[in-house]
């Protein structure tokens, strides 16, 4: 444990007491009490839907609670919106971005920090700070034309311009390879050692482990325990989390690998957006009853070959994609789903789900063909509903009801009722992008086994992650993606985490036919 946290004497830096916040149909903070020693870097864990966000929010001045009370320094305070919040010296982080699409990386950053310091040279500062921390921006760039990883580097690196003495970060490394993660604990640790507190809210319990001097488990927006992350295990800290037993995804090592039924052959696509990644010459294969894995960090192509397997952007030739057996490369979306595609995108609100559209009618979008969901041309309401209630039930989303709207839902449990959705149709080629992105450790385990049970049906299933336990855990074979371009796909048993994420980092190769491994 950090010195500074030995030696910060009695005085919190943070202390929250009886902290109750009460929506319509849920209590999401109930009596929460909460102690941030200088200093610390603390841990808050629980699975989706625990209130952790809820809390977060409050101490940054987003939400007010209805009951309980709030000390810095040992000073009640009142945080009235997050430009109070700033001023005392907090700083966040938050999973769901708040940018404008329309203005620049340098503009957006300039909103959200105090005056004083969005004036000339901020564009410097930015620079400067991105590449301390490993997050590369162009302050230049209009943040529509940015992945969701991308995006998240803003927040991180908006936030660290403001030299905050409490940092909450949510889920700050989804977006970085191993080696990055590694250098940001450095980073971490040496302001912990400056007396610089850090709440710290992670699905990643080994990066809870390594990091973190104390936990806070919370659980239905309780407070259900307290923790030493360094004398805990990653299944010990999920089990305290969920409070049952956490049951590991089984994979049947029986499974036959059967036909291709989806290939691509030779794909080229020049990018969109000027900022974008054009794909070039790729080529690949997913067979019926295995899980390909392709690793990238985000910006090297990933969202425009998501683009291009779902037919959201055509491919310049109908023979590059083959989906079982059909020639597809020029085929909408709509039409590679009636030959049995399913699919989950990065992006949760807005391209995953509809945020304004309840559950149910967000369930009607993408399953009202293979789940038969139309009478006569009209939307079947009662089976729709139907359709998604078991989507809730099977995949355990945490909602007051199926007629919410998508936006109502914590990040964890849209995903987990996104992933549902595709997942009940029984798809026989399924493409999932960031899968288990924000969510915790039982739902992971569960979207994993659903990933499992799927290939074995015989689906052919691709996931696309930069979370490498992920693709480590659920993959036959991984390939890599970098500036556009794909690796070979090799056997996980010939690969190591560290090779894949110095490949993911621009250094290439991959072990050689004879099993030999080489990076160079």
């Amino acid at each position: 444990m950090s010195n500074s946290v030995h030696n910060a004497g009695s005085v919190p830096r943070l202390a929250l007491k009886g902290v109750t916040k009460q929506y319509p149909g849920c209590l999401a903070n109930d009596s929460v009490d909460l102690t941030i020693m200088p200093g610390e870097i603390h841990a808050l864990l629980g699975e989706n839907g625990a209130g952790k966000s809820t809390l977060v929010k409050y101490i940054y001045g987003v939400v007010k609670a209805d009951a309980g009370e709030m000390r810095w320094n040992g000073e009640l305070v009142d945080v009235v919106n997050p430009n109070f919040a700033r001023r005392l010296g907090v700083g966040m982080v938050f999973q769901h971005f708040s940018l404008f699409d329309s203005m620049t990386v340098e503009e957006n950053i300039a909103l959200g920090i105090a005056p004083e310091l969005a004036g000339p040279g901020l564009d410097k500062r930015i620079r400067e700070v991105s590449e301390q921390y490993g997050l590369p921006l162009d302050p230049k760039r209009h943040v529509f034309s940015l992945s969701v990883g991308e995006r998240q580097r803003i927040e991180i690196v908006r936030c660290l311009l403001q030299d905050p003495k409490l940092l909450i970060m949510d889920e700050p490394t989804s977006v970085l390879t191993p080696q990055e993660v590694e250098r940001m604990f450095v980073t971490l640790r040496r302001l912990s050692d400056e007396g610089v507190s850090i709440l710290y809210i992670s699905h990643k319990l080994d990066e809870i482990k390594a990091l973190c001097h104390n936990a806070t488990i919370m659980r239905a927006g309780k407070v259900v325990g307290d923790c030493d992350p360094q004398v805990e295990t990653p299944k010990t800290m999920a089990e305290m989390m969920i409070g049952t037993h956490l049951v590991a995804p089984q994979r049947d090592e029986t499974m036959v690998e059967g036909d291709a039924l989806l290939v691509v052959d030779g794909l080229s696509m020049e990018a969109e957006d000027e900022h974008g990644t054009s794909l070039k010459n790729i080529s690949m294969e997913v067979r019926s009853g295995e899980i390909l894995g392709i690793a990238g960090i985000a910006g090297n192509g990933q969202t425009e070959l998501m683009d291009a397997l779902s037919g959201e952007v055509l491919a310049d030739h109908e023979n590059v994609v083959l989906i079982n057996g059909e020639l597809a490369g020029r085929m909408g979306a709509g039409e590679r789903r009636d030959l049995g595609v399913g699919f989950v995108p990065e992006e949760r609100l807005g391209h995953g789900a509809v945020p304004d559209m309840s559950l149910w009618e967000n369930a009607f979008l993408s399953g009202m063909k293979r789940k038969d969901l139309l009478i006569k041309g009209f939307m079947d309401v009662v089976k729709t509903v139907d359709y998604a209630e078991k989507i809730v039930k099977n995949f355990k989303v945490k909602t007051s009801g199926v007629d919410h709207n998508a936006s109502s839902l914590s990040g964890g449990n849209l995903q987990k009722f996104i992933m549902g959705r595709e997942i009940m149709q029984d798809p026989t080629v399924m493409i999932a992008l960031q899968p288990t992105w924000g969510v915790d450790a039982g739902a992971a385990a569960a979207i994993h086994q659903a990933l499992f049970d799927l290939a074995k049906k015989g689906a052919a299933v691709l996931v696309i992650s930069q979370d490498l336990d992920e693709l480590f855990a659920v993959s036959s074979r991984i390939a890599v993606i970098a500036e556009g371009k794909l690796s070979p796909a090799k056997p996980v048993e010939d690969l190591t985490v560290e090779q894949i994420g110095l490949m993911m980092g621009g250094l290439h190769g991959m072990p050689d036919e004879g099993g030999q491994k080489r990076v160079a």
